[in-house]
């Protein structure tokens, strides 16, 4: 027998509030996507209406697509991104997993360092970050690789704290029985990481590689200051040079902004699940 769901009005409630906020998130998103279907001389005068008829048009993404090079800057973006994301789950993953398994001196005082790190806001250390890079010769060159390396490194140290904890705290909530089978099958520790701990914290990685994704992928203050040239420029130092320039073609600014919003979307809604899951998983347990 099935049992009927009762709404008592407290739910009632809840899901009211839940929806409206829904509209005002989703609202302003559907808006600038329709936006970016007409004729950039009617936008102002009818901003609110469909774009159909004489409205409709395709021109505001030819022209982001002919004059911005925006193919470019995603190509950066996604280097940056998957670079970063990648780097900060697999030293993360290791960190948390030495500081959770072994026992070694000043472990403690490694760990408060490492939530310590996250109290740093980017803006304080980005003067010794590029004077350091400075000396080693990778910044103001003339090189694709030696430019995004110099907004990836940045990036890793910024997101690694932030990793590091989320991870630590779904590793301690791991049987360590484990990982000693694996020692007794002949295991080291590289082995008994990636072939054991490894597939056990899928969702709590997933949602560390979507974090740090995301963030590179938005992030506008360390690709100001480091990529200088227009044609090492990622997606967000794009979106902040039309604001400034074209700041009175908003057919432009909206189907620049709908490409730059709509994959982030995407990737949210396909990961959701990853993200929530890991995040209360970590939060919970340990």
């Amino acid at each position: 027998m099935k049992k009927e769901k009762k709404f008592s009005p407290g739910t009632v409630l809840i899901y009211a509030v839940l929806t409206v906020w829904a509209v005002t998130t989703i609202y302003p998103i559907v808006w600038v996507v329709l936006n970016s279907f007409k004729v950039k001389d009617k936008i102002i005068v009818d901003s609110f209406s469909l774009p159909l008829g004489e409205l409709f048009t395709t021109a505001n993404y030819k022209m982001a697509f002919d004059r911005l090079g925006i193919f470019t800057a995603y190509r950066n973006s996604l280097l940056i991104s998957f670079t970063v994301a990648s780097a900060v789950i697999l030293l993360a993953g290791m960190a948390a997993f030495g500081l959770v398994r072994y026992q070694f001196k000043l472990r403690g005082t490694l760990m408060s360092l490492v939530v310590a790190g996250m109290m740093f806001p980017v803006f304080s250390t980005i003067i010794p970050v590029y004077q350091m890079q400075s000396k080693i010769g990778i910044t103001a060159s003339s090189s694709l690789f030696l430019n995004l390396l110099c907004v990836i490194l940045p990036q890793i140290a910024g997101n690694l704290s932030f990793a590091i904890v989320v991870l630590t705290g779904y590793i301690k909530s791991l049987p360590i029985e484990l990982e000693e089978a694996a020692y007794m099958e002949g295991s080291n520790a590289f082995q008994t990481f990636f072939k054991v701990v490894v597939p056990l914290t899928k969702p709590s990685f997933a949602t560390v590689s979507i974090f740090s994704f995301l963030w590179s992928y938005n992030d506008l203050f360390t690709q100001m200051f480091f990529l200088r040239n227009k044609k090492y420029w990622a997606i967000t130092r794009l979106m902040q040079m039309l604001t400034s320039k074209e700041g009175t073609n908003y057919g432009l600014m909206a189907s620049t902004v709908s490409l730059v919003v709509i994959p982030v979307i995407i990737v949210y809604i396909f990961l959701q699940k990853y993200i929530i899951k890991g995040m209360t998983a970590g939060a919970v347990k340990g």
